[in-house]
């Protein structure tokens, strides 16, 4: 029995994260806690009419970049749009701390390279107020979020402080080098990291063109880094691998993970040229888990999908030497030019060049798609833009040149190039279906032009729960298990992802049935004006982040209760 709650939450369906079935309850905070759940008698300061709506914990998001944004923004947005209470930062190895003055431009061009945020946003916007991690942790603790923030520990930044150019330019750690790093790393776990993250696949460029200076690191260099967090306390491994390499790759990072006890978290998804390894890497993990090691797949909750158009950062013409001639002109003025019937016959007579652009695939218009409104990233292979053209007798190449010059040239391009081998999200189904998985991948705070995947926990309710027709869905206690607690549970937070007394009291109130997500467009809200693409989302009624709301209708309060969390929370036990 509570007397004098802060809130009550009235008469919610509660999903309760622990995978059970749904059932009725009140709901009462105070404190910061869950304190009640039941018949709750006692009256709220604040009270909400949750009848007929969902209430499920806050959401954990383990992969997001946003480094940067939290140090100019107090609104983690688009993830706390999307029911995100706890975001989990410094993935793939970037990130911006430990750093010498003199690397703060080598660090932002990794992380422009690697993650599509503009040089010109983050120089404008980084304070570069510190330079150890820990000296990152301090200053990082004096500011309040809509939403908590984790970090960890990314390896880039460690490798050029220690090793400096040597450590850019992907030379072998010595001995010493190791030692220095071990000794930096366990600084970091003092001030409170959450884990050490590291890069393996050649996609992750500068944008100069330079590998990631982590491509190479050795087994020794990651295993005294990764043993020397988790000796100060719990700590987890997580990094993203090529699949081409996966069968070297994986197996060292076992080892690594063998030696140090430490608990591992790694990127699995579907590839067109070997669309059944990731089967093969699941069976792999598998049969570590049962060796006794920690390890988590983090699974894409849809296919990760590249957006082209001539707003953002590609398209599929951006090789064309007619299209290069103009590609640097304002948006209004390559427009007057791209519907000129000379410069468009020009194009389209053209073919796409080679590039060292990982992020650049020669088009194929048979995985193509338009995402349509609602968008539709479950579509049937009858409906790419190189099925259109046959049906219609044209070439695909018109129907992508005239889609984007829609909308007043903001027409958007949607091609899938992961966990869509099949067509269809089958894949995607057995993968989050396995015991070792949990959804990640959203990349929130990255890839502000090409990329649109922040929206990933609201898209495992619409569409996995309640709006998928091509396939089996999943249930609703499955999904808000996996978003709160099992992700929670994966980065050491075992203070959170339930709904039940003496958890944190981080909870969204969601009108389900109205859940539902607007087609992407580019935001120019960053420092200098910067671009991002964002998706609206309706259908939350209320976001709450230790007991206090910080989103009602869709809109943001002005409440910044998250913090900085220093470190694994609570107990399992």
């Amino acid at each position: 029995m509570t007397d004098n709650p802060d809130l009550v939450i009235r008469g919610g369906s509660i999903a309760d994260g622990l995978g059970g079935e749904l059932f009725e309850a009140d709901v009462a905070i105070a404190g910061g806690r869950i304190v009640e759940v039941g018949r709750v008698s006692g009256k709220g300061a604040e009270e909400i009419d949750a009848r007929g709506k969902l209430v499920a914990p806050g959401f954990v998001d383990l992969h997001t970049h946003y480094d940067g944004q939290v140090t100019w923004s107090q609104d983690i947005t688009p993830s706390s749009q999307n029911g995100v209470t706890t975001a989990i930062m410094g993935n793939c190895g970037v990130g911006f701390a430990p750093c010498r003055p003199s690397d703060h431009q080598r660090l932002i061009q990794l992380m422009e390279g690697v993650e599509d945020i503009p040089e010109p946003v983050l120089s404008a916007g980084l304070p570069w107020a510190w330079e150890s991690f820990p000296d990152y942790m301090d200053w990082l603790s004096q500011r309040n979020f809509d939403m908590d923030i984790g970090a960890q520990l990314p390896h880039a930044a460690l490798r050029v402080y220690v090793m400096g150019e040597r450590g850019a330019r992907r030379d072998p750690a010595t001995p010493e080098d190791n030692s220095a790093m071990a000794a930096l790393a366990g600084d970091a776990m003092r001030a409170g990291a959450l884990g050490f993250s590291t890069s393996r696949t050649l996609n992750h460029r500068t944008s100069t063109g330079d590998y990631t200076p982590t491509l190479k690191a050795g087994e020794d260099e990651l295993t005294a880094i990764a043993g020397a967090m988790h000796r100060v306390g719990r700590s987890v491994l997580q990094f993203v691998l090529d699949q081409a390499r996966i069968d070297e790759d994986l197996p060292m990072m076992l080892r690594v993970a063998e030696k140090t006890r430490c608990p591992i978290s790694f990127s699995v998804a579907q590839a067109d040229r070997a669309p059944r390894r990731w089967r093969q890497t699941l069976d792999s993990i598998n049969e570590a888990s049962a060796r006794g090691l920690s390890i988590t797949a983090q699974i894409a909750a849809r296919p990760v999908g590249l957006l082209l158009g001539l707003e953002l950062s590609r398209n599929p013409f951006q090789t064309h030497p007619s299209y290069r001639e103009i590609a640097r002109l304002p948006l209004a003025e390559r427009l007057t030019r791209l519907r000129q019937p000379e410069v468009r016959a020009a194009i389209l007579r053209e073919t796409a060049t080679a590039t060292d652009d990982p992020l650049f695939f020669r088009p194929n218009y048979d995985k193509m798609y338009l995402l349509g409104d609602p968008p539709d990233y479950e579509q049937p292979p009858e409906k790419s833009l190189g099925a259109q053209a046959r049906r219609q007798g044209r070439q695909p190449e018109e129907l992508a040149y005239d889609a984007m010059l829609g909308d007043d040239g903001r027409g958007m391009l949607y091609v899938p190039f992961l966990n869509y081998a099949d067509g269809n999200l089958d894949a995607v189904h057995e993968m989050l279906r396995d015991p070792h998985s949990v959804p990640g991948l959203s990349d929130g705070g990255a890839h502000c032009g090409i990329i649109c995947d922040a929206s990933f926990p609201t898209y495992l309710l619409t569409h996995w729960t309640r709006d998928r027709s091509r396939g089996e869905k999943l249930s609703i206690p499955f999904v808000v298990a996996a978003q709160s607690r099992k992700t929670a549970l994966s980065v050491g937070l075992y203070d959170r992802g339930v709904i039940a007394p003496g958890y944190k009291a981080d909870v969204n109130v969601i009108d389900y049935h109205k859940l539902h997500l607007h087609p992407p467009k580019v935001h120019y809200d960053l420092p200098v004006g910067g671009r991002r693409l964002l998706q609206q989302v309706d259908g939350y009624d209320a976001t709450i982040v230790s007991g206090v709301v910080t989103q009602r209708n869709g809109a943001a309060t002005g409440a910044r209760p998250g913090r900085l969390v220093r470190g694994a929370q609570g107990s399992l036990h």
